[in-house]
C-alpha cells in the first residue's frame, strides 16, 4: 500500500478557473485490486477512512471504493470470501485530470450520480482524490 502526499496549493483569483488539482485531497490509502472486500474494510478501518483508491499490479489506478459500498457487497447473501475488489468496481472506473476545471468535474460528478473520483496523471498514477461537499 502506497500513501500519496500532496501540497495544498493556493486557489486560483478566478474560481470558475479553478482545476482540479487546486482543490483535490490527497489520494489516501491506495490498494491493489486482488485484494478482498473483508481485507479493504480492514484497510479502511486501519486507516480511518471511508474510502479506497483501487490500483491494478502494475499500479495504474482502476478506481475507488466507499466503506459504504463495500460493507454493502459483504451484507450482501451472493457475498463469499471469493470476491475481489476488481469484482466489484462497476461504474467505478471513472477518473479526472489534474486540469479539467472544477466546473467540468462538478458536472460530470453529479451526471453520473459520484461523491468522490480519483485524480489520475498523464500515466494512469493516482494523484489524489475530488470529493464532491455535501
Amino acid at each position: 500500500m502506497t500513501l500519496v502526499q500532496m501540497q495544498p496549493r493556493p486557489a486560483s483569483a478566478n474560481p470558475v478557473h479553478r482545476t482540479v488539482a487546486e482543490v483535490m485531497d490527497a489520494a489516501g490509502p491506495q490498494v491493489c485490486d486482488d485484494m478482498s472486500v473483508e481485507v479493504a474494510l480492514s484497510v479502511m478501518a486501519a486507516a480511518r477512512t471511508g474510502r479506497l483508491v483501487v490500483c491494478d499490479q502494475d499500479g495504474q489506478c482502476t478506481g475507488l471504493v466507499t466503506q459504504i459500498e463495500l460493507t454493502a457487497v459483504r451484507d450482501s447473501s451472493a457475498y463469499t470470501d471469493r470476491v475481489r475488489l476488481r469484482d466489484i468496481l462497476g461504474d467505478h472506473r471513472s477518473f479526472t485530470s489534474p486540469v479539467t476545471t472544477m466546473a467540468e468535474a462538478e458536472h460530470a460528478m453529479r451526471s453520473r450520480r459520484l461523491g468522490a473520483l480519483p485524480v489520475v496523471d498523464g500515466q494512469g498514477s493516482a494523484m489524489g482524490v475530488l470529493a464532491l461537499s455535501r
